[in-house]
């Protein structure tokens, strides 16, 4: 039977038909004799009072089956409902109405006129059907006294309900109004309005009543138990407070339990200085009065095993002697003199003052130059504890700082975590990455290690855990990099950087003979009789299969090369491989890099650049080609900013120096010009090549080739200077290994020249210039 059939069997027959506007509510369900407030805001709903308020001022209210629904549609409302009358009409400011109504009768909808503004309904009412009798009397105060056990347990019901309810003599109307004062659901409220005889409604409500006392009893039930348990906590510490006072009375001297014991033991000889002496006291009366298994007391057993494994005091020592720590970098690493030489001079002024300030070292190279096993390998030189942090993808100012003992599973900084495991105060601390460290809205980690690399400051580092200074003044620390210009500046500005550059040829040769080939004979089981490679097989190695300022490729190919030596061995029982220059593309394949062709011939609209990039030195091909159009300048290849405002600078010279160049009148307005450079996925930017660009724009605007073989860097201004850059020897470097032997630099650059290897300036053809007059000129006489 369906929620309408009911009610429409119980109808008193020959009940008249009305029309009126229909309001649905969403959420709530009206009773007769009810009084209620009610917000309206849908559209239809305002039109529905205000036809209400011009006619009768009657409305047929009827809950949404789902209150969900902003614009509901006849079958999304219940047939049943209240007509009620509207007894006061307020319009607000936002534009919605704010009622009051009061419900008269229980009436039912008959049909439903879906007009485009409002809904308008035709309704029956519904005459309820009281009775009498002993059974209808019991049933009234069976339902009272459940009302009034649940108004006695619950805070949500005013006790003044019951005066009200004493009086009421009907049983539809005690129903209808107990119902007002449940939490129920829409659809239990329904099921209530729906039934017509007063003794359904009773029996319906009596069910939900005692459905909700079950579930305030269970309420009780679960809050008494909380409460003991808060009494048993309660107790325990009034208990302890009096055994206290009881101590403190009797003057005992009992000894601490054993917990408290040992960690005054800790506390004695760990020579902590006063302050923190003062701190950990506290903090063991704190744990003394605390439940064993609380968890404030698991929180102050951390920080105190934290404070009491950290060195305060305890210092290793350090081995100052110059000409062992000079054999063991020797011993380590081939080449890197400057870094070398700066170790040994912090040694020899240790020596004359044993409180000099330990050194903050910035190593800046590209990968596989030997940073980080050169920060290793000063450790062992000068017999320090060497401790390692990765700074790579950090953006959280908590792993330096680390947490305030308030959050949940708070702990120290990687810094003071570090510390602890070293046991020491004046270890050899590696940064690592220190240029990849980044920002979001949990802090700025690099302002965080300001105060660690600040010989002013890092004597009295603050970590949030901690909540005290501690001394790393002692701390001999080096930070590695790729590059400088992603360091934050004030950072940068605490350490002395000392840049690695890559390895020349001679260089690669003699670190793969004394460290790469015994490390990887080791690590296969490899012997020198089962495995060979002559100085023809390393150097073409170097050259076609490896391009890189560092020997970590050059390593992982003489791996390869020694693992198909031992399949060989195991699989053919070759007692020996001797890798060759003629043989070695048997082992690694064709080579991946050769010389290019194309560089020994003369080429119009092309001139090859030098670049410094995270990988260190490499060579860019730049290419100009000018074709019909209306003076656009073009720039691809994926170029920065700082790439394309040079590009535009040597557009501009061109056009400035045109008639002395001999250029054509008319190129930049019925020519394009379209500027381009090679490997399109790879993001290139910088300055330095102002005066390659302004070469390869006029060598095609002219028509005059640039010799293949040539090779520059320089920045360009407006007025043709050439302006000094970075990365020389890299540059130099790079070029040497692609080939190319005559290079043009800037005349400021001049002073760097110095750092390239002597053997190589020897075989490079360098040219200094001012002006881009001399580097125009310069090739037009190697054209000739």
């Amino acid at each position: 039977m369906s929620e309408n059939e009911g009610i429409k069997e119980e109808l008193q027959s020959g009940s008249e038909k009305e029309k009126m506007p229909l309001l649905p509510l969403r959420g709530v369900v009206v009773f007769p004799n009810m009084v209620i407030p009610l917000m309206v805001g849908r559209p239809r709903s305002m039109a529905a009072l205000e036809k209400s308020m011009v006619e009768n001022k009657l409305i047929m209210l009827a809950a949404q089956k789902n209150e969900g629904v902003d614009e509901p549609e006849p079958d999304d409302i219940f047939r049943a409902g209240t007509v009620a009358e509207i007894k006061q009409l307020i319009k607000l400011p936002d534009g919605s109405i704010k009622i009051i109504i009061e419900g008269l009768q229980r009436a039912r909808i008959e049909t439903i006129d879906d007009q485009e503004e409002l809904f308008e309904v035709e309704v029956s009412r519904i005459e309820d059907i009281e009775e009498t009798g002993d059974d209808m009397e019991a049933l009234m105060r069976l339902v009272t006294d459940y009302f009034e056990d649940i108004v006695k347990n619950s805070k949500r019901i005013p006790h003044e309900v019951m005066m009200t309810i004493s009086n009421i003599e009907e049983g539809g109307r005690l129903a209808d109004i107990l119902i007002t004062h449940l939490n129920l659901k829409v659809e239990e409220q329904q099921s209530i309005l729906e039934a017509v005889s007063a003794r359904e409604r009773l029996e319906r409500l009596f069910n939900l009543l005692e459905r909700e006392r079950e579930i305030l009893t269970a309420e009780r039930r679960i809050e008494s138990r909380i409460k003991q348990q808060v009494e048993k906590t309660q107790k325990e510490y009034y208990l302890r407070e009096q055994l206290k006072a009881i101590k403190e009375e009797l003057d005992s001297e009992e000894e601490d339990d054993e917990e408290l014991a040992e960690y005054r033991e800790k506390m004695e000889q760990a020579l902590l200085p006063e302050e923190v002496r003062e701190k950990v006291e506290k903090e063991l009366e704190r744990l003394g009065n605390m439940p064993a298994m609380s968890a404030e007391a698991v929180v102050v057993r951390n920080y105190l095993d934290c404070v009491l494994e950290l060195p305060w005091q305890k210092e290793g020592t350090d081995r100052l002697d110059i000409e062992i720590a000079d054999r063991i970098l020797e011993e380590d690493h081939y080449a890197l003199e400057d870094v070398k030489e700066r170790i040994l001079e912090y040694l020899a002024v240790r020596q004359l003052s044993p409180d000099l300030k330990s050194p903050i070292i910035c190593l800046v190279g590209a990968p596989g130059v030997g940073k980080t096993s050169l920060a290793r390998s000063v450790a062992r030189a000068l017999e320090k504890e060497f401790l390692r942090i990765s700074l790579g993808g950090v953006r959280d100012e908590a792993e330096i700082r680390g947490h305030r003992r308030t959050y949940v599973g708070s702990r120290p900084g990687r810094i003071i975590n570090a510390m602890r495991n070293a046991g020491v105060k004046n270890p050899l601390f590696l940064l690592d990455e220190v240029d990849k460290m980044s920002t979001d809205f949990r802090g700025d980690p690099s302002s965080a290690l300001l105060e660690v690399l600040d010989p002013e400051q890092n004597y009295e580092f603050s970590d949030h855990y901690l909540e005290m200074p501690f001394d790393l003044s002692r701390v001999m620390f080096i930070t590695t990099a790729n590059v400088e210009h992603t360091i934050p500046p004030a950072l940068l500005d605490r350490m002395e950087v000392i840049h690695l550059p890559g390895y020349t040829m001679e260089e690669k040769l003699e670190i793969a003979r004394r460290h790469l080939i015994p490390r990887q004979l080791q690590e296969h089981a490899l012997s020198e009789n089962r495995f060979s490679i002559d100085d023809a097989a390393l150097r073409a190695l170097i050259r076609e299969y490896t391009r890189e300022a560092g020997v970590r490729t050059l390593e992982r190919k003489l791996a390869a090369l020694m693992r198909k030596a031992a399949r060989a061995i195991v699989e053919k029982n070759v007692n020996t491989t001797c890798i060759t220059a003629e043989n070695l593309k048997d082992y690694l394949g064709p080579p991946l890099y050769r010389r290019e062709e194309e560089r020994d011939q003369s080429r119009v609209g092309v001139a090859t650049g030098m670049a410094y990039t995270e990988t260190g030195g490499d060579l860019l091909d730049i290419e100009v080609a000018v074709v019909p159009g209306s003076g656009e300048l073009i720039l691809t290849g994926k170029l920065g900013d700082v790439m394309k405002e040079s590009a535009q600078a040597a557009m501009s010279y061109a056009r400035s120096r045109q008639k002395h160049l001999g250029l054509p009148g008319d190129f930049h307005d019925k020519k394009d010009v379209h500027i381009h450079v090679p490997q399109g996925a790879v993001p290139k930017d910088g300055p330095s090549a102002g005066i390659t660009i302004a070469l390869a724009l006029i060598s095609a605007l002219a028509e005059q080739a640039i010799p293949g073989d040539v090779a520059l860097s320089g920045e360009l201004t407006l007025r043709g200077r050439v302006l000094s850059v970075g990365g020389i020897k890299n540059k130099v470097l790079a070029a040497h290994r692609s080939g190319i032997r005559k290079i043009v630099l800037p005349g400021e650059n001049e002073p760097q020249l110095e750092e390239i290897p002597a053997d190589i300036r020897q075989e490079m053809e360098i040219k200094l210039v001012e002006h881009m007059d001399q580097v125009l000129t310069m090739l037009e006489k190697r054209e000739e």
